[in-house]
């Protein structure tokens, strides 16, 4: 029997707060009309102090498991791209495992940049119609605004934080993800990156002095690479699925910068109105932007049960990927009973693993242990 990876659940999560164009006029020596003519961007959500992107995974998880008939524990697998990770380690995947309850589920976190979701639906679509897994949970998260040197303006106009989830499930009739592909280019990896943090260059007076744990990037090469692999993924992707660019119903690109988009749009001599942008109220999410931008593609009426849709991105690494879907679901009412039971798991989850490092805690306390894994 063939097993196709269907897409039956999306959800995503924002911080509440705002930073606008003008408030970064009285931070760093920019204006509106400047960020908005080179990037589009009008706005974007900064994680609070109690907000994190293991926070923001959960709650955006949580959405695209509400309108599925799956529990927590019906997930196989949890993956999270995520260019800002709760710590190199553990996993943020793994504290998303366990904040949901999903016991039997492996978790891993993904890291690709701004092409880790991407990436992630494409190896969960994989292990799917392999047969390895049936249900799957795709997260891209960030909270980049912890990364970004705020003196720096020709990055911290830049960023916003949030997250995005997918649910993967197999199914035996024909859909959800068509074709995917994976590329990266190791040679331009000085081009984005956050030099200091990890073991080449691990913290010290001097990275911090430096700046060196925050994002460096240099803005005019990123820029002419993005043009180009964007249309050429897109191609590639379409032609691999069988289909032709007229096919598409809609395109739904990274959200790094207008300009970028734009660009894409020309090469591929397509109209813009064929692409899903937000980059106006968010800016660009990382890891992240493809979903929320897909959550609110579906939320307008421009994706519909039987469209083609060809997400397309790229990132730091240099990494940059492509998948063409077959969309298939709609998003069913949530009966509020559901939706009670699925936050009291979740919540007795939290409570079980609060008892769990408490308890562990103090025992450490009492003999005087530590341990190493």
């Amino acid at each position: 029997m063939n097993r196709y990876a269907h897409i039956t659940g999306w959800g995503m999560a924002v911080p509440q707060a705002v930073l606008t164009n003008a408030d970064l006029e009285r931070m760093v020596d920019t204006n509106d009309e400047w960020i908005v003519s080179r990037t589009g961007i009008k706005e974007r959500h900064i994680a609070g102090k109690n907000e994190s992107t293991a926070t923001l995974a959960a709650k955006a998880g949580l959405r695209a498991l509400e309108a599925t008939e799956l529990h927590p524990r019906d997930l196989d697998l949890i993956i999270v791209a995520t260019a800002s990770p709760e710590h190199l380690f553990p996993a943020t995947a793994c504290l998303v495992q366990d904040a949901l309850g999903a016991v039997h589920a492996g978790a891993f976190d993904l890291s690709a940049a701004c092409s880790g979701f991407i990436f992630g639906v494409h190896m969960a679509a994989q292990a799917i119609r392999t047969g390895a897994i049936n249900n799957a949970l795709v997260i891209g998260a960030e909270t980049l605004s912890r990364l970004v040197n705020w003196k720096d303006r020709d990055t911290c106009i830049l960023f916003g934080d949030g997250a995005g989830a997918f649910v993967l499930q197999a199914r035996p009739s024909p859909g959800g993800v068509l074709s995917g592909l994976m590329r990266s280019d190791g040679s331009g990896g000085s081009l984005l990156t956050v030099p200091a943090g990890g073991s080449r260059y691990p913290a010290s007076l001097d990275t911090v002095e430096r700046n060196l744990h925050t994002i460096q990037m240099d803005g005019r090469k990123i820029f002419r690479f993005a043009t180009r692999v964007m249309a050429s993924a897109t191609r590639e992707v379409v032609a691999e699925a069988g289909l032709a660019l007229d096919d598409i119903e809609l395109f739904v690109p990274h959200q790094a910068n207008l300009r970028i988009i734009e660009g894409a749009a020309r090469d591929l001599k397509l109209p813009l109105d064929r692409f899903m942008i937000n980059i106006e109220r968010y800016g660009n999410t990382s890891s992240a932007s493809i979903p929320i931008a897909v959550c609110e593609a579906v939320e307008q009426g421009r994706v519909r049960p039987g469209d083609h849709v060809v997400l397309v991105g790229f990132g730091a690494g240099l990494t940059w990927g492509a998948l063409a879907l077959e969309w298939v679901e709609t998003k069913r009412p949530v009966p509020a009973s559901r939706r009670r039971r699925l936050s009291l798991w979740t919540l007795l989850a939290r409570l079980r693993s609060a008892v769990v490092w408490a308890w562990r805690r103090i025992e450490g306390l009492f003999w005087g242990t530590s341990s190493g894994g």
